[in-house]
């Protein structure tokens, strides 16, 4: 195994990971933490195959959480002042001192929470609606 060869399976072990520990913390804590969870065992499964039992059921519930965060106007309404929320947050924290753990550091990753919110939930937003439009269509072909 070359040197390239081993870096690549590092690097990709060292990301699956890290995606596989955040989306666990996410679960608990706001964030898209099932869709972590799938892209790191996704990435971790491409070197361990013994992990591929995993990503199914995985898959299925993630898809099923993303396509209810979008199911109705409120739940896409909460979605989105949860993602103003964190953005808010994430400036407050990174300009004012006399908060707890306050910088920039932690002002980023609660922007960058957001961002990832409105990310993912523009991405199920749209696979719901081709979804239903797709369903639509079927039904008025026969």
């Amino acid at each position: 195994m070359g040197i390239g060869k081993q870096a690549k399976r590092v690097l990709i072990i060292v990301a699956g990971s890290v995606l596989l520990v955040v989306g666990v913390l996410l679960l608990v804590l706001p964030g898209p933490g099932l869709l972590l969870v799938l892209a790191g065992l996704l990435l971790l499964a491409s070197e361990f195959p013994a992990l591929e039992k995993y990503v199914d059921p995985v898959r299925d519930r993630a898809m099923k959480a993303a396509e209810d965060s979008v199911s109705s106007p409120l739940r896409i309404a909460g979605s989105v002042l949860a993602g103003l929320a964190l953005l808010a947050a994430g400036i407050v924290w990174g300009t004012v001192k006399s908060l707890p753990f306050s910088g920039w550091s932690t002002g980023s990753s609660l922007i960058l929470s957001s961002v990832i919110l409105f990310a993912l939930l523009g991405w199920s937003y749209h696979r719901v609606n081709s979804r239903r439009q797709a369903g639509t269509k079927a039904s008025t072909d026969r």
